[in-house]
């Protein structure tokens, strides 16, 4: 049986349809990432598992109990959010140890849970400190210790990174999975950067308009999407897609792509299509069996160890990402046919 089950999920306000038709299986031990542009549904969802949105239709098992009616107390989660939610007033120990009390927990049990806590997490100096005098990475490891002192079969994560500068960041994605891969648990974790998703998921599930678009681990995900939204959501800078009009099809194995002809095996080409590369597999220099391609530069954002270049063809944007340091305003790139994505004009992948 799945550890987490949705079943048909609808959720709406008003007329606002947000969650539609959702259905997933989750297994014991996974870190699921929810993931998808604001508006999706994501943040719903995961307060619909808390209890904290109310369910219009469908079912949401817990290890194969029926928690839709659930008070949130009684479900086994605990969640933290995107604003940390710590009590002012209190130091780090009494705001670790504040659910603990409510359930009458004796005081030594309290003090254990909240050391083995908070030694999980590095913060056994700060247990003293007001969260005043704790940044910001501190105070979402308080927050953390707080859910896992309650000792939950899931924990829940609203995009609990946001309000973090770049650097503390990267450090809290790494302090998660390694609190993952201690605890064994259960996460579902809402987020719309996605290199938290691929760095943090076991499995990644893409949300648009409360509907999964794609589900699976973030190489499957990256190297093939079942869509245009997912190639174009994954990956940084997005995928370049180059629209091919009926007139440049020549036949149903064979296109045309900025005047050169390109052909593949067993397709059945009849309208237009689109053809995905990604910025980071375009060439500068010619291999073998490669698609050849004059652009004008406009813009290099030097990232440092690598650069994103934008120019274009025409009317058409291509962005390149290289360490190569490039001078000139005119070049030549190469299309690895390898490379290659093909969609077909209802923009669902067609052939990698």
């Amino acid at each position: 049986m799945p550890f987490l089950e949705f079943e048909d999920i609808d959720k709406s306000f008003g007329k606002n349809n947000v969650i539609s038709k959702f259905n997933l299986k989750v297994e014991k031990g996974e870190f699921i990432v929810l993931l998808g542009p604001s508006g999706c549904g994501k943040s719903t969802l995961l307060r619909m598992i808390a209890g904290l949105e109310k369910i219009d239709r469908g079912k949401i098992t817990l290890e194969n109990t029926l928690i839709n009616d659930l008070i949130p107390s009684k479900r086994k989660i605990a969640m933290v959010f995107q604003s940390y939610a710590l009590y002012p007033h209190m130091n780090v120990f009494q705001n670790i140890s504040f659910g603990l009390k409510a359930e009458k927990i004796s005081k030594d049990e309290i003090k254990e849970k909240v050391d083995e806590a908070a030694k999980i997490l590095k913060i056994e100096n700060l247990l003293n400190r007001k969260p005043k005098e704790l940044s910001g990475g501190q105070r979402q490891r308080v927050a953390i210790g707080r859910a896992i002192t309650r000792n939950p079969k899931l924990f829940l994560f609203d995009e609990p990174l946001s309000n973090l500068d770049a650097a503390l960041r990267s450090e809290m994605r790494v302090e998660i999975s390694k609190l993952h891969k201690k605890l064994k648990s259960n996460i579902v974790y809402v987020t719309h950067d996605q290199v938290e998703a691929m760095t943090l998921a076991d499995k990644i599930v893409i949300m648009n308009n409360g509907n999964i678009e794609q589900f699976g681990n973030p190489d499957d995900i990256y190297n093939n999407p079942k869509n245009i939204f997912v190639a174009e959501f994954i990956g940084n800078p997005k995928m370049n897609i180059l629209k091919i009009k009926t007139n440049d099809i020549i036949n149903k194995n064979t296109f045309r792509l900025f005047g050169k002809l390109v052909k593949f095996e067993n397709l059945a080409l009849k309208q237009e299509l689109y053809v995905g590369i990604r910025p980071e597999d375009i060439l500068f220099e010619n291999n073998d069996n490669e698609i050849s391609v004059k652009v004008t530069i406009d813009l290099i954002e030097n990232l440092g160890s690598e650069k994103i270049i934008y120019s274009h063809i025409n009317d058409t944007e291509i962005r390149i990402k290289s360490s190569k340091n490039i001078k000139d305003k005119n070049i030549t790139i190469y299309l690895p046919k390898n490379k290659l994505y093909l969609f077909d004009r209802n923009k669902n992948k067609i052939r990698k």
